[in-house]
């Protein structure tokens, strides 16, 4: 599954330009007072005003043999979301390892190498090195609900879980993550997960505005 961009909502876009294109050193794309959109990898990350948001959950897949370096590498820039001792999380199920990071909203941002990809890179890590936007996070009190409706857009596999606490949907190259807010917390920091509006653009296109999936 391909997310070609992801738009989310920030009521502060100068704080989250300013870490996007100095500290993670994205490229910003489109620049104005109410809308930023910044190129990663193969898709765009845009943050469009809104005065009242909550955190988000989203991933970047980075090659599959860079996740030592990716984490050497923000760890010079942000500070880095611990899985109990462990800087890495490890997902053994998945073939994967990821590393967490707080944005200038407190959107929780992962680096996910996937081996499973076989996607190698033998350049230094930057953020040229990330790949693409890989997953996109919807926090929810009915995941049975989330996905009939993206279903109805149109079908799509489920790639882990169930609908009682966690569902992973798509593939490894994108995955929508449905977990069910009333009985698990976010991923490494165990905080409450609250519902966040997006936009996605894609293979799927839909909106996510007040709990409800909206075709668009």
């Amino acid at each position: 599954m391909k997310i070609e961009e992801i738009i989310l909502f920030t009521n502060q876009i100068e704080k989250q330009k300013q870490f996007y294109q100095q500290v993670l050193e994205l490229d910003l794309v489109f620049n104005s007072e109410e809308k930023i959109t910044f190129k990663a990898g193969c898709s765009l990350l845009t943050f469009q005003y809104k005065k009242d948001v909550k955190a988000a959950h989203f991933a970047f897949n980075i090659p599959s043999n860079k996740i030592d370096d990716a984490l050497v590498w923000l760890k010079k820039r942000v500070y880095i979301l611990s899985d109990g001792e462990t800087e890495i999380s490890n997902f053994e199920s998945w073939n994967a390892k990821a590393v967490y990071f707080y944005d200038a909203d407190n959107n929780i941002v992962e680096c996910i190498a996937r081996r499973d990809l076989n996607i190698e890179s033998s350049v230094s890590f930057s953020s040229k090195s990330i790949l693409y936007i890989s997953e996109m996070a919807i926090a929810t009190a009915d995941i049975s609900a989330v996905y009939q409706a993206i279903s109805n857009i149109k079908s799509i596999p489920i790639f882990d879980g169930d609908f009682n606490r966690f569902c992973a949907l798509g593939n490894h190259e994108g995955l929508l993550i449905l977990i069910d807010k009333t009985v698990k917390t976010w991923q490494p920091t165990g905080e409450m997960a609250h519902t966040a509006d997006f936009i996605m653009r894609g293979d799927y296109n839909f909106s996510f505005i007040d709990g409800e999936v909206l075709s668009t």
